[in-house]
């Protein structure tokens, strides 16, 4: 499909033209803009000359804004996300949105589905967006010519249908701005299992993956998209390798898990002549807090009790949340030995267990810091993912500790991310974790 560099300013025609001019809105936008520096924000290459060329020649590329669009021109981006959404709670678009404006971008969301709550919870009810109502939004942005994006980031996608008319939204937003960055985290799955249609995983390795500037999978993602099991930090490496030859120049598996540690692995590849920078952070174990419930033969009594660890995944979405199996599995192992001597149920432990362990939205805001961090530190994907796991980890230390503090209540599916509180930690995070870079 072939970008069509024929731009339409439908608000400036002769008969509107006239109009416009005397308006005193109008008048003062020319005022302010012809008063700025043409060096400012994020649009250095557009001044008032080459919005007047645009009308004496049609044929001329448009690689910035409408002029309406320099009113408010912004420093760092204007992001469009496409993810879900909740009225309740903080996943998909309202993990993602909050975070970026806090970093000073301008974010415009379109909710791929809208729910009264997460899927975590006994029931929801809402709506899916589908490809045609995605493709009617764009073309009601077109038609005002307010496609000029700087950034597009995506999240869950629920269907092949949905997904390939992202790509046909990553097109032309690219005619429009053909330095667009396109962000994506191939929500697929987690731990070895799928949460989306399986014909997904090659519509995202053959079409997504060359037209995405930055992927943000977790393990079992990358494998999917490479076809290479990760069972060392050689094969993550690898991975990201394969990923490069194929599209992304920056590339963050954002959770492997590997003997018992848990990895976040990048990379950035400059340019195709030099090997890619690469580097690791490694990821803490959080502490945590859940009920035992003890079903003693022929009584109703409780027992609560306080465990000291759980692993902490930043990519989180469906499933077991943050919860590693490891431990489940160990739980298992301890049935014999320690559980039925005090007479618990395990099954009630397991319950418990994976109740205090559910944060959904984590994977959202992680991969939203990413974009906003990389985008501040261009050269220099480290730093941002200090930033990125920094923040995250300051959020989920501070989730945790109020959940702990309140006395949670354990019929509720999913704990829910402390996001509005950790403004600060998203703002400006203390540098808690250093990238190791590989050599």
């Amino acid at each position: 499909m072939a970008c069509d560099h024929s731009f339409d300013y439908k608000f400036l025609r002769p008969k509107k033209l006239k109009h416009l001019l005397v308006q005193p809105s109008f008048m003062l936008l020319c005022s302010s803009v012809s008063g700025r520096s043409s060096q400012s924000g994020i649009f250095r290459d557009k001044t008032i000359s080459s919005f007047s060329r645009s009308r004496s020649s049609r044929k001329s590329v448009m690689a910035s804004p409408p002029i309406l669009s320099l009113a408010l021109p912004s420093d760092t981006g204007r992001v469009l996300s496409i993810q879900s959404h909740t009225v309740q709670g903080y996943v998909g678009n309202k993990s993602a949105v909050f975070p970026l404006q806090l970093l000073g971008y301008d974010v415009d969301p379109i909710n791929s589905v809208q729910f009264s709550n997460h899927t975590g919870y006994p029931t929801f009810k809402g709506h899916v967006l589908n490809g045609q109502q995605l493709w009617d939004l764009i073309e009601g942005l077109e038609a005002n010519d307010l496609l000029y994006y700087t950034h597009l980031l995506t999240g869950y996608i629920g269907s092949v249908s949905f997904l390939n008319k992202v790509l046909e939204v990553v097109h032309q937003l690219r005619c429009v701005n053909p330095n667009l960055t396109y962000v994506c985290d191939p929500v697929m799955g987690d731990e070895g299992k799928l949460y989306v249609p399986e014909d997904l995983v090659s519509v995202y390795r053959e079409k997504v993956v060359p037209v995405a500037s930055m992927l943000t999978p977790n393990q079992f993602e990358a494998e999917l998209l490479t076809k290479l099991r990760i069972g060392s930090e050689t094969d993550g490496r690898e991975a990201c390798n394969i990923l490069h030859a194929t599209g992304p120049s920056k590339v963050v598996i954002t959770s492997i898990n590997i003997e018992g540690n848990l990895l976040l692995i990048g990379s950035h590849q400059k340019d195709k002549e030099h090997a890619p920078e690469q580097f690791k952070i490694v990821i803490p174990k959080i502490p945590a807090y859940f009920t035992l419930v003890a079903c003693l033969m022929g009584g109703n009594d409780v027992r609560r009790g306080e465990h000291d660890y759980i692993s902490s995944s930043i990519t989180t979405d469906v499933s077991l949340g943050f919860c590693s199996w490891k431990i489940i599995l160990l739980l298992e192992l301890l049935k014999n030995l320690i559980i039925q001597s005090l007479d618990i149920d395990i099954v009630d432990i397991m319950m418990k267990f994976r109740t205090y362990c559910l944060l959904k939205g984590t994977g959202d805001l992680m991969t939203a810091l990413l974009l906003g961090w990389s985008n501040k530190y261009p050269n220099n994907l480290d730093k941002a993912a200090e930033l990125a796991v920094s923040s995250l980890q300051a959020l989920l230390q501070r989730t945790l500790s109020d959940y702990r503090r309140a006395g949670f209540d354990s019929q509720s599916s999913s704990l829910e991310i402390r996001l509005i509180q950790s403004q600060d930690d998203i703002r400006n995070p203390k540098l808690t974790f250093k990238a190791d870079k590989y050599t």
